[in-house]
Order: C-alpha cells, then sequence, then structure tokens
C-alpha cells in the first residue's frame, strides 16, 4: 500500500512539473516572472531581492502605509507576509480577505463569538459594519494589504502557509479543525488535506480575481506553501513525506504562475524551490543546482518572552550575515521581522509570548524607525545594489586570503568585477591582500568592493548615529482632561480562585484547548 501511494504521488508530482516547467512560470500573455540558480527574472530584468517581514494583523491599516514607505526608503524590494487561516476563516468554510468578517448570520456570528476572543470579535463587527456604511477599522484585510504594498512599488511574497507558527494563536490553525473527529494534522489525513487544499484555493483565488499576482500586473512573485515543515517531517515518518509531496503537488496545481518556496525543507520536490531559515544562511544550498538561493527569515533580533530578557542582536551582526550570504551567491533574503508590531487580543501563540513582537527590528513595535539598526542596514542594501549586475551574471570565484579569511570575487563578461572580502574570525582584526592593494578587516566582518578596488561599505563600521529619539516616551496622568505630573506605575495583586458556573474538578492534567475551547490562554490548578 504504501509503495502504491508513493507511486501515484510522484506520478502526479511528474505531471505537474511538466505543466509547471520552471523555466515558463508565466502565462503565455505575459511572460513576466522566470527563475534560474542566480537571479529572479522579472519584466526581463535579472534581480537580486531584499525582503522584509510585516504582517498585517499585527498593526491597523491606517499604519500600513507609514510602514512599507519606511520600508522601500530602507532598501526593500520586497513585503513578506504570512496569511492567518483561523481569522480568515474562524467558521468552516467562509473565507474572507476583504474588511468584511465570514459573519453572515446571527447563529454564525453566535459561532464566532465562542471561537474568537473579544478584541478581534469587536475588529470583525467593526468591519461588518462597514458593509451597512459605518466606519471600519479590521486588521485582516489581506486584499487591501497586498494592494496598500503594491502601491508604494513593492513586490509581495505571500506565505500562505496555511500553517504559520509566526508565534500565533495555535499557529494559525482554526479552532473548528481540532474539533472534526478523526483530524490529525499536517500529514497524510484527508480531513486535514481537505481543509488545507480549500483554503489554499480560496485565497489563491482571490488573489486572482483581484489581479495580484505578477503575470496579472500585481505585487505578487512569491508563494509559500506550509512552514518550516522539514524540522518535524521526521516524526510523521513515511506520513510526512508523502504529506510534503502532496503540498508540493497541490500548490504547483493552482497555477499561481509566480514560484511556490517551502522553508527549511530540504526535501522539496521540483520546481518547488527549498529555502534557508535562520540567523546564518551563507553556508546553504538549494536541493538542485537549477533553484536559486533564497533566505525566508533572517532573524532581526527574537521574540519576547514574559520574565526574560528584551531580545537583542546587533546590527554589526546582521549586517554581516546578509552580506555573507550575498557574498556567496544568495539572491534573495528576508528579515525576519523588518517591522513586529504587536500581538492584540490573544493572538500570541507559543509558550510565553508578550503582547510586544518588537523583534529588535528595524521598524519597532510603534512604526518608528529604530537606529542605527535602519540606517546601517539601509546603507548596505544600497552597496549590495551597487554590485547586482555582477552577482546576477557569474558564479563567485572563491580566494583564500589567511586563515578565516577569504574573498568572493564576481566577474562580468568584460572581465570587471565586484568583491566581497570577509573575515570571518570573531575576534581578531586582520590585514589582507587583494589584487595588489592592502585592506583591513575588522573581527567578524565582511568589506564590499563594487569596482574590486574601492570599499563602500563594511558590515562592522556603522556611521548611522545612534540615538533614542522616537523610543523616549514620558509616563503621566490624566486626570478630568488635564495632564498630571508624571507618576510610578502602581500594582496589587490579584487573587486566584474565583469559582463560577463553569469550575468542575477532575483530577491530574487536562488538554487546554480541549478543556476552554480557546476562550482563555488559562487553567487553573488547586492542590487539597
Amino acid at each position: 500500500m504504501v509503495v502504491t501511494a508513493r507511486g501515484r504521488h510522484k506520478s502526479r508530482l511528474a505531471q505537474a512539473v511538466r505543466a509547471f516547467d520552471h523555466r515558463i512560470l508565466a502565462s503565455s500573455e505575459c511572460d513576466i516572472l522566470t527563475y534560474d540558480h542566480k537571479a529572479l527574472v522579472i519584466d526581463g530584468k535579472r534581480r537580486v531581492l531584499q525582503s522584509g517581514s510585516v504582517h498585517y494583523p499585527r498593526t491597523i491599516p491606517e499604519v500600513w502605509p507609514e510602514i512599507i514607505r519606511k520600508s522601500k526608503e530602507g532598501g526593500l524590494d520586497v513585503i513578506e507576509t504570512y496569511v492567518f487561516w483561523n481569522y480568515h476563516e474562524p467558521v468552516k468554510g467562509q473565507v474572507d480577505g476583504h474588511d468584511s468578517p465570514p459573519v453572515h448570520s446571527i447563529s454564525h456570528l453566535e459561532f464566532s463569538i465562542m471561537e474568537v476572543d473579544i478584541v478581534e470579535m469587536a475588529c470583525m463587527v467593526q468591519c461588518f459594519s462597514s458593509s451597512i456604511g459605518l466606519p471600519a477599522d479590521c486588521r485582516f484585510d489581506l486584499v487591501r494589504f497586498v494592494k496598500t504594498v503594491q502601491e508604494a512599488g513593492l513586490f509581495v511574497h505571500l506565505r500562505i502557509g496555511p500553517y504559520a507558527c509566526a508565534e500565533w494563536n495555535y499557529g494559525g490553525f482554526p479552532l473548528w479543525l481540532h474539533f472534526i473527529p478523526g483530524v490529525q494534522f499536517r500529514t497524510t489525513n484527508d480531513i486535514f488535506k481537505n481543509a488545507m487544499k480549500s483554503f489554499l484555493t480560496k485565497i489563491v483565488n482571490l488573489m486572482k480575481e483581484e489581479n495580484l499576482f505578477a503575470s496579472q500586473g500585481g505585487p505578487i512573485i512569491l508563494a509559500q506553501v506550509e512552514n518550516e515543515y522539514g524540522n518535524v517531517e521526521w516524526a510523521y515518518g513515511v506520513g510526512g513525506e508523502l504529506y510534503v509531496k502532496w503540498a508540493a503537488e497541490t500548490a504547483i496545481s493552482l497555477n499561481t504562475t509566480v514560484p511556490w518556496v517551502m522553508c527549511a525543507q530540504n526535501d522539496a520536490p521540483d520546481p518547488i524551490i527549498n529555502t534557508c531559515n535562520g540567523f546564518y544562511c551563507d553556508q546553504f544550498s538549494p536541493n538542485s543546482p537549477s533553484k536559486p538561493k533564497m533566505w525566508t527569515e533572517n532573524y532581526s533580533g527574537w521574540f519576547l518572552a514574559f520574565g526574560y530578557a528584551v531580545p537583542y542582536r546587533p546590527v554589526e551582526d546582521l549586517a554581516f550575515s546578509v552580506a555573507r550570504f550575498f557574498e556567496c551567491g544568495g539572491i534573495f533574503q528576508n528579515y525576519y521581522m523588518y517591522f513586529g508590531g504587536t500581538n492584540f487580543g490573544r493572538t500570541a501563540g507559543g509558550p510565553l509570548v508578550a503582547t510586544s513582537y518588537d523583534y529588535d527590528a528595524p521598524i519597532d513595535e510603534y512604526g518608528f524607525i529604530r537606529q542605527p539598526k535602519w540606517g546601517h542596514l539601509h546603507d548596505l542594501h544600497s552597496a549590495i545594489k551597487q554590485c547586482e549586475e555582477y552577482l546576477v551574471s557569474s558564479d563567485p570565484v572563491h580566494q583564500q586570503l589567511g586563515h578565516n579569511l577569504e574573498a568572493h570575487v564576481y566577474y562580468k563578461p568584460s572581465n570587471n568585477c565586484a568583491a566581497f572580502l570577509a573575515n570571518f574570525d570573531s575576534s581578531s582584526d586582520a590585514s589582507v591582500t587583494f589584487n595588489g592593494n592592502s585592506y583591513f578587516l575588522p573581527a567578524w566582518s565582511v568589506s564590499i568592493l563594487p569596482d574590486c578596488k574601492n570599499v563602500i561599505f563594511n558590515t562592522a563600521k556603522v556611521v548611522t548615529q545612534r540615538h533614542i529619539g522616537d523610543a523616549s516616551f514620558a509616563r503621566s496622568t490624566t486626570v478630568d482632561g488635564i495632564l498630571g505630573a508624571t507618576s510610578p506605575w502602581s500594582w496589587y495583586n490579584e487573587e486566584v480562585g474565583i469559582w463560577g458556573n463553569n469550575s468542575y474538578t477532575k483530577p491530574g492534567l487536562l488538554e487546554q484547548i480541549n478543556t476552554t475551547k480557546d476562550t482563555s490562554d488559562f487553567l487553573w490548578y488547586s492542590t487539597r
């Protein structure tokens, strides 16, 4: 049975690959997007791309244009976002990516209230009000977000998943899916696969209806199916292998006319591009010589957890990781996150994840530019952009310059070149000789020479001034509309032990989702 199942999947996947053919991604009417191992080719131009993650529900729509503008000014070409299944389909079968929620009757409204916390329900009611002429403010208007990115002149990488992780409640899965008898997530389970395929299809069709894929003149140039499944695939055995092939086949069959990727998925079937997630991806290689080297999650910091220190990643290290990636043949890298934002209501998922999703990103939680991170990366992007025509023309030629010292040189047919000089010793500075000239390389740094002679950027030399600027806030007290003097925070102990009609006694530990139906983040236990 297993062999036969594998054979069926392999046969259907081969047929889909032949129909797709990575060399002709777009329709015959609009041949707009192709790729090879060195570049994405957009409108006939070979590109290397800088991208940044911005999750539309983690701020409000009124702020989206400002965040996207600052992202573009920072040197980004692409905005990357997940799609959050549980908030686009809180009721089974009712998917909506616009500003009107999937709530169409009193019975559906009552069902949604059981599944969505009160803050999110308020947002949905606000959106619903727009259909009867009242103001709306909904953070889950995916179409509006993608169009906002398009209006700014940037591309979109749409990570449909539909599993997201993203430190998001239940990883993005809707609660109703959990309670379908016999369902098993992310494996060869027909119930799960049918639900997943339905959601993928509806989101893709919605984007097509709005002409948002690149071949339609839209901004979406990449799509993602699944998310970091390679980290857990081993636990599913043969079922996991078959699921990966099924997910790839399903994605390709949707005919998006743009490439699909799978992140952290070394066995991604052709033509799905497997990509890297991590703090450093310079040593990563795709699983086929025909695929480009892409980095979908370069962590600008980390998420904040209650009781732990605020995460921080020095910009010198972040810039080093980016420069090394392009030095070693990369063509696309994405900051996770470029703007983190806020986990509103009970949207945060994972152990102890805080309300703030700031992530030490170049744009902070409140939309202010974080210096020197934003400015130093801006200068890095500018330097890499000056090397673009070399990066897309040839594979790098490696030169050893000493212990933990090396150069990668990119040549054009004219024999002109661009070079990256790297010192990946974490503690010792060095001087090197390259092309007859001497160069000083600080420890853990990369110098960029767009003409193989003059250094225009070094990752360890930060010239952007550090400042607290917009991040400085004063605590104040307002009484009867009058701004009073600053005052310290106050606190009190909240007593535990409020017993209500829903309280009951049961020995042992309980499974939280089954017990609370996701209406609370807490179960209180007492010993007697």
